[in-house]
């Protein structure tokens, strides 16, 4: 929200609009009072309204809260100067040059600040008086030039400013620029007396680009003006009335998001549209009230606020942030549709735009969602039992011929059309295990027990898969827990039987060399036998068992060592002789 309110403040400065200025850095600078960027973005605001005092004390937290960035104190010496503490100004920047001493602004500042220190505290000389100073005087001086076309250029040109600043400090310098072809052009302006508002100062966001050459600035012809151009007084009341339509606008806002808090949402919606009328350059007020007909149920009111927040948005280069909230806002709109249009693609396509202009968390959280949610629609109406028992009987045909590539198509059909179907898993595990694909198999057998704990197939076709890899340990004990829902089993005791037929030729080494360190090396991955390997208990019960074999009886005692030491067998890693 600071940055928010910083952005509004920079796009207010670079208009000119300084009231707002202030305002806006005000709201960020209550929302993060220890960015120092802040105070010195508000000291700029108030020179520029000069308004030295306010821009001071702006430029003393500055510095009080970076003391090491030099920003801070070519604001604080052009506070200073403007107060015509000509000797704190160049301190200020002197300060700033011992911090970075390339700076050419602080350079720039500090011999302005000595020259104007020097003019101070010299006598005015008569003869270099000149009987156009006097309307050099004055913030309206600012708002004539910025008004004529054929002045307002110049106020993008630094030296420029420069000039003017310092005619205004002593108007008797203007004998000094007289030669300057844009003084001149100057002089003719405001001897037509045209006014209007104040020009930006510098500020923490990227320069303008500078304006054409001095060719673009020649003096040319006056034009006829129409009959209808508006006197000084109008141009200023007109822009007092701009300043009051957008305060209005703002409290129109705070009373709409104290409506919504109520859940008043007419009286919201009220309020927010009357904001709208009043200031259509903040598409907060767009994506506000498209908050309270999301609220109400009334989607395609939101969209369309939504939308036109966007297009309003890119015309005024809001922003980035703000039009990503209007386009999630609608994509969450679109979702709430798609309930019973069942379309989410238009929800998704929101989504991914506005995590083009801002991948914010909470975006990406709908985009998974809206996703998610579109899968599992495409399931159900895709779900069909009966065409997933057509395909699964396919399968089984295609298995007794062998063929099992083909059976593993049909019954992956039959999934998808029924995926909680555990006897297709079984089927498919049955057939990836003939393949040699055993990790599929394994996942397989693995969710048909998932689906079905009681289904005894699924314990038999884990334990097989287990058994092909030469995990002979985890099989018997797959096969074990199977035998606890089906205890007659005959699958299942051959499973035992197998397993164990294996384990006990480890133990006797009727296993070739290489076998066996093949067991061991899968038997080293696995957690549970790394856990037991690293226990200091099991790690002194095996050392007994080569040293000291009275101790190791008593260790078989417990069941807890006895069973990991059974693991360690079944694994390959110990053998009992």
């Amino acid at each position: 929200m600071a940055d928010e309110a910083k952005a509004k403040g920079n796009a207010a400065f670079s208009a000119g609009r300084f009231d707002e200025a202030v305002r806006f850095f005000s709201e960020a600078i209550d929302l993060a009072p220890t960015n120092h960027v802040l105070y010195s973005n508000r000291s700029a605001a108030h020179a520029s309204l000069h308004q030295y005092s306010d821009a001071l004390s702006d430029a003393k937290k500055t510095v009080e809260l970076k003391p090491d960035w030099s920003k801070g104190y070519s604001r604080l010496g052009a506070a200073h100067v403007g107060l015509h503490s000509f000797d704190d100004a160049i301190s200020a920047y002197k300060k700033g040059l011992e911090l970075d001493p390339s700076n050419e602004a602080l350079k720039s500042g500090l011999s302005d600040a000595q020259s104007s220190a020097s003019r101070s505290r010299a006598p005015p000389s008569p003869s270099s008086s000149s009987p156009f100073g006097n309307i050099f005087q004055g913030p309206e001086l600012w708002a004539k030039l910025t008004a004529d076309p054929s002045t307002r250029a110049f106020l993008q040109q630094p030296d420029f400013v420069k000039m003017i600043q310092d005619i205004q400090k002593n108007p008797n310098n203007l004998n000094m620029y007289l030669k300057d072809q844009r003084m001149m052009q100057v002089l003719g302006v405001l001897l037509n007396v045209k006014l209007r508002t104040a020009t930006p100062e510098e500020m923490d966001v990227p320069e303008a680009e500078p304006e054409a050459g001095a060719e673009s600035v020649k003096q040319r012809e006056p034009e006829p003006e129409p009959e209808s151009k508006p006197e000084a007084m109008d141009v200023i009341d007109e822009k007092k009335e701009e300043r009051e339509r957008k305060a209005q606008a703002q409290k129109e806002k705070e009373a709409g998001n104290a409506a919504y808090k109520k859940k008043d949402f007419e009286t919201a919606i009220q309020h927010y549209s009357k904001a709208i009328e009043s200031d259509d350059e903040d598409i907060s007020f767009l994506t506000n009230r498209a908050a309270v007909y999301l609220e109400m149920g009334k989607y395609e009111e939101c969209i369309k606020d939504c939308d036109k927040a966007v297009e309003r948005g890119r015309e005024l280069r809001s922003d980035f942030k703000m039009i990503a909230r209007a386009l999630t806002r609608k994509g969450t709109a679109l979702v709430k549709m798609a309930k019973s249009s069942k379309d989410y693609d238009p929800a998704i396509e929101a989504f991914q735009k506005a995590l083009t202009e801002h991948r914010n968390p909470d975006t990406l959280k709908k985009l998974n969602e809206a996703e998610k949610e579109k899968k599992e629609l495409e399931q159900q109406e895709y779900f069909d039992p009966k065409i997933a028992d057509e395909e699964r009987e396919k399968g089984n045909e295609y298995f007794k011929q062998q063929k099992f590539p083909e059976a593993v198509k049909h019954y992956t059909e039959a999934l998808r059309r029924n995926p909680k179907d555990q006897r297709v898993y079984s089927n498919r595990a049955a057939c990836y295990t003939k393949l040699g694909a055993l990790p599929e198999g394994l996942k397989d057998a693995e969710k048909c027990i998932e689906l079905d704990p009681t289904f005894s197939k699924g314990y038999t076709r884990k334990g097989a898969v287990q058994f092909f890899m030469k995990e002979y340990d985890k099989a018997l004990e797959t096969y074990q827990e199977g035998l606890k829902h089906d205890p007659n089993n005959q699958d299942l005791l051959d499973g035992i039987r197998r397993c164990i037929e294996q384990i006990n030729k480890t133990n006797r080494g009727d296993i070739s060399a290489d076998d066996l360190k093949e067991r061991q090396g899968k038997a080293m991955q696995d957690p549970e036998i790394q856990n037991i390997l690293s226990d200091p208990v099991m790690r002194q019960v095996l050392a007994d068992f080569q040293e000291n074999p009275k101790a190791a009886q008593d260790h078989l005692k417990s069941p807890q060592v006895m069973n990991k030491i059974q693991k360690l067998v079944s694994a390959g890693i110990v053998q009992m002789r």
